[in-house]
């Protein structure tokens, strides 16, 4: 049995009720719930939300909200994991599953097949999480720092003089699901531990929306990719 999780807490800061602003036109969290449901996963999709309006939302869209998160889980300090035990427990409670998955409620690239190819590797590899990762555009090796005068620095030095087309692919997190086993999850494991594995996607396959300008971005970069 599986069971996606939809993170969707009423208080955002830096854009204002954030998991519920219109994308294109329709609730930025509908995207996800839509994709869960489309990826035939899921034996259930739960929301968990603090935020009764969001809740509403998230019912309208086939999703089910079972019992409200608490207020110390729904802060800025929350992390991931916190949420997801919590939700995780109070599910478990009532009936056993073994996997889970976390999507974001902003996160409207992600696809019903990327979920699939999630869980398959997931049970394929025996491991404890997979998400999706990303090439970064830019060698990391060659990533430079700033003092508090502004003076710039390499970050590895010794690869002042190296070709890009040398040094070695990096990855980063897209931030938008995360497949776990159940235990994973109850035991608070680090989503980045040694048996954790990372599903590729290509360049420019997502953007992490912090404020309004990504929020425009992603608006353009979705439109672009649904017309090709």
């Amino acid at each position: 049995m599986n069971i996606a999780i939809i993170p969707a807490r009423g208080g955002s800061k830096r854009i204002p009720r954030k998991n519920i602003k219109l994308f294109n036109g329709k609730p930025i969290i509908a995207y996800s719930i839509e994709s869960a449901i489309k990826s035939q996963c899921f034996d259930r999709v739960i929301i968990s939300t603090d935020d009764k309006e969001i809740a509403e939302i998230a019912i309208q869209y086939g999703a089910e909200v079972p019992f409200m998160r608490p207020a110390h889980i729904a802060d800025d300090y929350a992390t991931t994991l916190d949420v997801m035990h919590h939700a995780v427990t109070q599910l478990d409670q009532e009936e056993h599953f073994e996997n889970v998955c976390c999507i974001y409620a902003t996160a409207p690239f992600v696809t019903p097949g990327q979920l699939r190819e999630g869980i398959r590797l997931l049970k394929a590899e025996s491991a404890d999480y997979v998400f999706p990762i990303a090439e970064f555009t830019s060698p990391i090796q060659r990533a430079l720092l700033r003092d508090s005068k502004g003076f710039l620095s390499m970050t590895v030095p010794e690869h002042l003089n190296s070709r890009s087309q040398d040094l070695r692919e990096a990855y980063y997190d897209t931030g938008q699901f995360y497949w776990g086993k159940v235990s994973a999850f109850l035991n608070n494991t680090s989503i980045y531990s040694d048996k954790s594995l990372g599903l590729r996607l290509g360049k420019y396959s997502c953007v992490d929306i912090d404020d309004l300008e990504d929020w425009a971005i992603a608006e353009f970069l979705y439109d672009y990719r649904a017309s090709q």
